[in-house]
């Protein structure tokens, strides 16, 4: 029985990934592609009414695929990927949509000279990058440069293979950001939790009158 070609392309992927686990594990977050089901729970994390969709560690493009299923066009979604052999997949895998290949901490400059810029902010960042296994000062760098392309209310929008937050609360409070945790995905290899970060709304505090002397 032939395979089609939707089955094709999965196995494609999965070997592809598994290679470069291979040549570099300590570069890679896991030893397989993201599974339908964290593609799924990541896409539900978005902004209601979501257009603008920035990618970080597009590896084979499980979730980039989820993302064009759910309605994010080629212009408005940018990828951003480190490791050359998964960054020319990408652009083999899905010719109509920007992929640049870089580091995310380098977001402003990627977004500015591939055009992505000229059509607005990201409404969400969605990301695919081992921050758990990041020094804080990298976590620092990265998530600061994703919320400066972001929209007021955007979303930074994370999987990890921790039972805690990938991002520690000291990071989090220098940049002034608050973490929110979805349901654990058995179905990923390893299990995922996806991790939503966001800018804190600090609530106005009422003048107080000083008493006349």
């Amino acid at each position: 029985m032939d395979i089609d070609l939707k089955t094709r392309d999965e196995v494609a992927s999965r070997w592809i990934f598994f290679r470069q686990w291979l040549r570099n594990p300590l570069s890679m977050a896991a030893i397989s592609p993201s599974s339908r089901q964290l593609a799924k729970r990541m896409i539900a994390e978005l902004p209601v009414d979501c257009r603008r969709v920035i990618e970080f560690g597009g590896g084979t493009g499980a979730i980039t695929k989820a993302l064009i299923d759910h309605g994010i066009t080629p212009e408005n979604l940018l990828i951003v990927e480190l490791n050359a052999d998964l960054y020319r997949h990408l652009r083999s895998r899905f010719p109509r949509v920007p992929v640049v290949h870089g580091s995310a901490a380098d977001i402003e400059r990627l977004a500015r000279e591939s055009g992505f810029d000229r059509g607005g902010p990201a409404d969400a960042v969605v990301s695919g990058l081992g921050l758990l296994s990041m020094a804080r000062a990298d976590q620092r760098a990265i998530l600061d440069a994703a919320f400066s392309v972001m929209t007021a209310e955007g979303r930074f929008i994370q999987f990890t293979y921790g039972p805690v937050s990938p991002v520690p609360i000291e990071v989090l409070s220098e940049l002034g950001l608050i973490a929110t945790r979805s349901r654990l995905t058995w179905w990923n290899l390893p299990p995922a939790t996806v991790w939503v970060f966001s800018r804190a709304r600090s609530r106005a505090v009422p003048a107080v009158p000083s008493r006349l002397r």
